[in-house]
């Protein structure tokens, strides 16, 4: 069962983590949300939901304008090959559907079948920002809180800085 706004808002609360959160129409993509993100200055987050041949599951949470090769990211989180995850197991494990993708949404992972991946560049911002659970909404914190949230709810981040990631395949090409 999916967790529910409030219940995510003391969860944060609870840990002393001081959160703010504005709605707005809903957002599907990060173009989107441009003229509501231009009135929120921080690091802006977008996530994908990936799996790999073997099974593995992973959420990739980056700053916004961050260029993931997904061709490529296995090499460095030691998994097989990635592709997107389809709706049914990104429901299944984290409680949402394609468009509120969140690393919020972890706290709805309670079986540790996730890897939480999260890009270095947003720990740079003073806030970070993610939808609460919907796309209705968006939700700031401070990065290192992010951190505790995701590490309260069993998921250490792995800190991936993507544009070494980018210097490297630059390097190799």
């Amino acid at each position: 069962m999916s967790a529910s706004r409030p219940t995510l808002f003391a969860r944060l609360d609870a840990l002393g983590i001081v959160h703010e959160t504005v709605s707005h129409r809903p957002i599907f993509t990060v173009d989107e949300g441009r003229d509501i993100k231009a009135a929120m200055p921080g690091g802006h987050t977008k996530n994908l939901f990936l799996k790999d041949r073997k099974g593995q599951i992973f959420l990739i949470t980056a700053l916004d304008e961050t260029r993931i090769k997904l061709n490529r990211l296995h090499h460095h989180i030691g998994s097989a090959r990635l592709s997107f995850g389809p709706e049914e197991l990104l429901l299944e494990t984290l409680g949402v559907r394609p468009g509120s993708v969140t690393a919020l949404a972890l706290l709805n992972e309670t079986e540790g079948r996730v890897r939480f991946i999260l890009d270095a560049a947003l720990m740079q911002w003073p806030v970070v920002y993610s939808h609460p659970l919907l796309n209705d909404a968006t939700t700031g914190m401070a990065p290192q809180d992010l951190v505790r949230f995701a590490e309260s709810t069993g998921h250490p981040p792995q800190m991936i800085d993507f544009t070494a990631l980018l210097d490297d395949e630059e390097s190799t090409d």
